[in-house]
């Protein structure tokens, strides 16, 4: 099958980012990190609707209680849809005005883990990985990041997988699922071969790695070995993020990037749309909602 690939709606993100199928409801949520807005769109109707934050997005998740848990640049926040109340939890890095939070994912048990970057320093790791644990409770699992992208789990929940954008890698962790700890560090995918860098990142339900190649303009599969198993060119200069979606998880959401600070994206009009793949012949997994 033939794959295909179309613009879903007229949004037009500074950062899109974070895109996240609710299977219960059955509509896709994402997020303008620089607009600061969660998006929600129904693909039974196509109705988008839009929510604006107290501050910049990185990252949320839907919570089993209702509602959503929030990365934002003021930390951890738990957020009501009814009313658009954002109430903190916590803010590990209060004391570092040059950092912000960016992705995050939820682990299998129900754990919220997000990293951060610097705003405006690219060039040295200001950032931290950290889980957010259901009891409200926060710890710090890993310095020494740049640009925090991409957690995902394997199918089983059992190796964690986080992208540092700027060193072009992805890796891997051994994954405690009874802890929440992660251990053994090692690099999985290099992407410098690709001249491209490692953004957004989902995984299939047979265990393959997908991520947004933000600078190449296209999408990448990888074996849980590491392996390039499949390249899409996409119709945008700088994808950012991936989720499966669809009533059988078998459609790929993209969102991308408008305001980057370059001209290649700046000169494509596609540029910051939401992006529906279908014809894949894979599906993805339903990802779990924060326990907190």
């Amino acid at each position: 099958m033939a794959i295909e690939i179309r613009r879903v709606g007229e949004t037009k993100d500074r950062l899109g980012e974070g895109p996240l199928w609710d299977p219960l409801e059955g509509v896709l949520y994402w997020v303008d990190s620089l607009g600061r807005v969660i998006h929600r769109y129904d693909p039974a109707t196509g109705e988008v609707r839009h929510w604006g934050l107290p501050g910049q997005i990185g990252s949320l998740a839907l919570r089993a209680a209702g509602g959503a848990v929030l990365a934002l640049d003021s930390g951890f926040h738990l957020f009501d849809f009814a009313t658009g109340e954002a109430t903190p939890i916590a803010d590990p890095e209060r004391d570092q005005p040059l950092t912000r939070f960016n992705d995050g994912k939820v682990d299998r048990q129900g754990r919220f883990l997000a990293g951060t970057m610097g705003r405006q320093i690219r060039d040295r790791p200001l950032g931290s990985l950290y889980r957010l644990d259901p009891d409200l409770s926060v710890e710090q699992l890993e310095g020494d990041v740049i640009v925090s992208n991409g957690p995902c789990f394997s199918p089983d929940g059992r190796t964690f997988y986080f992208a540092d954008s700027p060193r072009q890698s992805i890796s891997a962790y051994d994954y405690d699922p009874a802890t929440g700890a992660i251990a053994n560090k090692r690099t999985l995918i290099d992407v410098a071969p690709l001249d491209s860098a490692p953004d957004g990142a989902t995984v299939d339900s047979h265990g393959h790695i997908w991520t947004a190649l933000v600078r190449s303009g296209q999408i990448g599969r990888f074996a849980p070995d590491g392996s390039l198993d499949r390249l899409i060119e996409m119709p945008v200069t700088m994808p950012s993020s991936v989720m499966f979606g669809g009533a059988e998880l078998d459609q790929l959401y993209v969102t991308s990037i408008s305001d980057s600070g370059s001209r290649k994206a700046e000169n494509d009009p596609a540029a910051g749309g939401l992006f529906q793949i279908s014809g894949l012949g894979v599906t993805g997994l339903p990802e779990p909602r924060f326990a907190g």
